[in-house]
C-alpha cells in the first residue's frame, strides 16, 4: 500500500455516502482519462496515470458510489471496466444537474490546460475551431438542432470504444455545445411594464 492509497482511505473517512464528493486530482484524472477513452479499468487506468491500481481502484468505486461513472458493459472475467455514467432523455432531477455541473467544470478545465499548453502541442494541432452564434429557435426547433449535431458526429462515436478504428494521427478532440435560451436580464423586465 503507498501513502496515497492511504490518504485516499482518510479522504474516505471524511465523507459519509450521502455527502457531495470532494475533488481530488486522483479523481479528476480518471474523469479525463474515461471522457478521452470511454472505458478503462483499474489497471489501465493506473497504467495511463502513472498510479497504483489500488487506488485508482479505490477512486473509481467512489466515482461510482457518488453516481458519476458506472460499470461498462464486458465479457465477464475479473476485469471491471468503468464508464462515464449514460443518461437518458429522461426528465433532468437532481443527479443529472450535479453531473452536468461536473461536466461543465471538467470542460471549463480542459479548455484552460489547452490555453495554457497550446505551443506545446505538434504545430498541426497548435489550431483550434471555435466559433458561437445566436439563433431565434423555438423548443422544437432547438431539439432538431441538437439532433443535426448528434448525427453529424455519429460517424466518429465507434473510435472512443474501438482504439483500432482511430486513424493515424487521430488525436481526442473535444466538441461541446450548448444549447440554451438566452433568457433576459432581471433589469430588462422591469422597465417593460
Amino acid at each position: 500500500m503507498t501513502v496515497d492509497d492511504l490518504n485516499a482511505r482518510d479522504d474516505d473517512r471524511t465523507a459519509g455516502a450521502d455527502e457531495k464528493l470532494r475533488e481530488h486530482e486522483v479523481r479528476t484524472a480518471l474523469l479525463d482519462l474515461l471522457a478521452e477513452v470511454g472505458a478503462v479499468t483499474a489497471t489501465e487506468a493506473a497504467s495511463r496515470l502513472g498510479y497504483s491500481s489500488g487506488l485508482c481502484s479505490f477512486h473509481l468505486r467512489q466515482l461510482a458510489r457518488h453516481g458519476h461513472i458506472e460499470e461498462a458493459p464486458h465479457s465477464g472475467g475479473r476485469a471491471r471496466p468503468w464508464r462515464l455514467k449514460q443518461h437518458t432523455n429522461a426528465a433532468d432531477g437532481p443527479a443529472e444537474e450535479q453531473f452536468g455541473d461536473l461536466a461543465r467544470g471538467l470542460e471549463d478545465e480542459s479548455w484552460q490546460r489547452w490555453l495554457t499548453q497550446r505551443g506545446e502541442a505538434p504545430s498541426e494541432w497548435r489550431q483550434d475551431e471555435a466559433f458561437s452564434a445566436v439563433a431565434y429557435l423555438t423548443p422544437e426547433e432547438m431539439s432538431g438542432v441538437a439532433d443535426v449535431i448528434r448525427r453529424a458526429l455519429a460517424p466518429y462515436r465507434d473510435r472512443e470504444q474501438r482504439p483500432l478504428a482511430r486513424p493515424d494521427g487521430a488525436l481526442p478532440v473535444a466538441l461541446i455545445t450548448r444549447l440554451f435560451p438566452l433568457l433576459p436580464h432581471a433589469a430588462d423586465d422591469e422597465g417593460q411594464d
